[in-house]
């Protein structure tokens, strides 16, 4: 049976991004998110209208989506409660949120340029997406003050570790072990459940 229910938040599952944006004075923020979808080579994340993250968007128009995997779940970790922002922004500081300038060294990532943007790409993830903003929309209500921004991908990086062995430009669902967060909890993928009769289609029918 089912019943009427007001959930605080929808969070039913969907992937850990990275975000990484530079800093007014040159330095590097990290931020991770989950609330982001992609459609062909566009991609739309939602985000706090006060964060670091975001006002750095704003101002360089620019940024590295970084996937982590469950191998990076601990690393990841280290982030949570963290903003680049100093002070703290109110609703961050009342849940415990604390200034942390250098979000690399603290969750122990190693920086590494990319080749169109001038945001750092986190190593250890296997996949960077280089980023563009192409538009915000404003998503307010009368509790969260959100964000959602249009970003166009300019490259993709892929670890060979995840990539089919005879198509470099296909990523493997079976080695690739994404980091999910489902109501603020971690998780990885399981196991295959089904063949898909979608898989059926080539997927370069989708090139954008």
């Amino acid at each position: 049976m089912h019943y009427v229910s007001h959930p605080s938040i929808l969070y039913f599952g969907t992937p850990v991004v990275l975000v990484s944006t530079v800093n007014e004075d040159g330095t590097y923020n990290l931020a991770p998110i989950s609330s982001v979808f992609w459609l062909g080579y566009h991609c739309m994340i939602g985000i706090a209208a006060s964060s670091k993250t975001t006002e750095n968007l704003l101002r360089t128009k620019e940024c590295v989506l970084n996937l982590p995997s469950v191998a990076q779940v601990a690393q990841v970790n280290k982030l949570a409660l963290t903003t680049g922002s100093d002070p703290v922004p109110p609703g961050k500081l009342m849940k415990g949120y604390v200034y942390e300038p250098d979000k690399f060294g603290r969750a122990g990532f190693t920086p590494l340029p990319a080749d169109g943007v001038q945001a750092m790409r986190v190593e250890e993830c296997p996949v960077h997406l280089e980023a563009t903003l192409l538009s915000v929309h404003p998503l307010t209500s009368e509790k969260i003050n959100v964000l959602t921004m249009e970003l166009k991908i300019q490259r993709v990086h892929l670890h060979e570790d995840i990539r089919y062995k005879d198509m470099p430009d296909r990523v493997d669902p079976d080695k690739w072990r994404p980091l999910i967060m489902s109501f603020q909890e971690l998780y990885g993928l399981g196991e295959k459940v089904h063949r898909s009769t979608l898989a059926k289609v080539p997927e370069h029918l989708y090139q954008r």
